[in-house]
């Protein structure tokens, strides 16, 4: 069964309502698929207090919501289904959904997002939103004046740590190698932080707390005759272990970086391939956050927009 549509949206944070929002005011009759996960990461997040027009704050589920029904309100095609494959060797490109559904798009917008790297232990998942976060700069806010854990040994964790250290009182650098990965720059504000503690040769077993996480149960030196068990009590565990871009079913057709993020060209959201447009967070290996997401969602839409118009479609 096919199906042919002017502009396809795939993907539903920030980024792809956005430009669910911008397409259907430009008349372009989007349709947005949802993906794996309806509303994207900011779902999983309790309270949301940096997007301007929310003085109060929302909570990630409702400000998804409220953006899913204004692109609705314009007309938006809203749909579930998660892409299973593509082919974008020409226009109109093909896109395969959920195994057996074709759809022929003249235009298309990818704002699949990244996901953020885990450690795998069940704690992560039993603390998610009570204590675990995976982003400093939309948490950190949540933990002044207190003590938290951050885990990575590259520039992001360091960067992380860094910020962090401006808020809450004392930081602790949970790093499994006996050195930093990260630039020598980035080393040298860590190590000569008075706030933060990098614990070397330390790996997290597990994390305590009755609802919210209280503490993290780590190991020193693995595997070695001097290994050793370590609490530490802290109120908050971020994870600095990197993004996987969600780009792994366009990676025939669209040019990446060497981690997977999607490359735009000119200052704007345009992809490799004419028509093809990345938004958001699979294009945006810096910043990650909800509002950029939703600016870049707004740019690729009126890319579209300008891309039919030039082609007569």
């Amino acid at each position: 069964m096919t199906e042919k549509v002017r502009c396809l949206i795939i993907g539903s944070g920030p980024a792809g309502y956005t430009a669910a929002i911008y397409a259907s005011r430009a008349n372009l009759s989007p349709v947005l698929y949802e993906g794996m996960q309806p509303g994207g990461q900011l779902t999983t997040t309790n309270e949301v207090e940096n997007f301007p027009g929310y003085p109060n704050g929302i909570t990630g589920p409702e400000m998804m919501e409220e953006l899913k029904n204004q692109a609705e309100r314009f007309g938006a095609d809203i749909r579930f289904g998660y892409v299973t494959a593509t082919d974008l060797s020409e226009a109109p490109y093909k896109v395969t959904v959920d195994g057996e559904k074709v759809i022929e798009a003249e235009t298309l917008i990818i704002s699949t997002g990244a996901t953020a790297k885990y450690l795998g232990l069940p704690d992560e998942t039993k603390y998610a939103g009570s204590g675990v976060s995976a982003c400093a700069t939309c948490d950190g806010f949540f933990y002044r004046k207190r003590i938290v854990a951050v885990v990575g040994g590259g520039d992001t964790a360091c960067e992380e740590a860094t910020y962090l250290s401006a808020l809450a009182d004392k930081v602790f650098l949970i790093v499994r190698k006996s050195f930093l990965r990260a630039s020598k720059i980035m080393q040298e504000r860590v190590l000569s932080n008075p706030k933060i503690e990098v614990l070397f040769e330390h790996e997290t077993l597990g994390l305590t707390g009755e609802k919210v996480v209280e503490g993290a149960n780590l190991v020193k030196r693995k595997g070695e005759a001097d290994e050793e068990q370590v609490h530490i009590k802290i109120d908050g565990f971020f994870l600095a272990i990197g993004h996987k871009p969600n780009s792994d079913v366009f990676k025939p057709w669209i040019e990446t970086d060497e981690v997977g993020y999607i490359k735009t060209f000119g200052g704007s959201t345009r992809t490799n391939i004419p028509g093809v447009f990345a938004s958001g967070d699979v294009a945006d290996p810096h910043y990650r956050q909800a509002i950029t997401a939703a600016g870049s969602g707004c740019m690729a839409a009126i890319d579209a927009e300008r891309y039919l118009s030039e082609k007569g479609i």
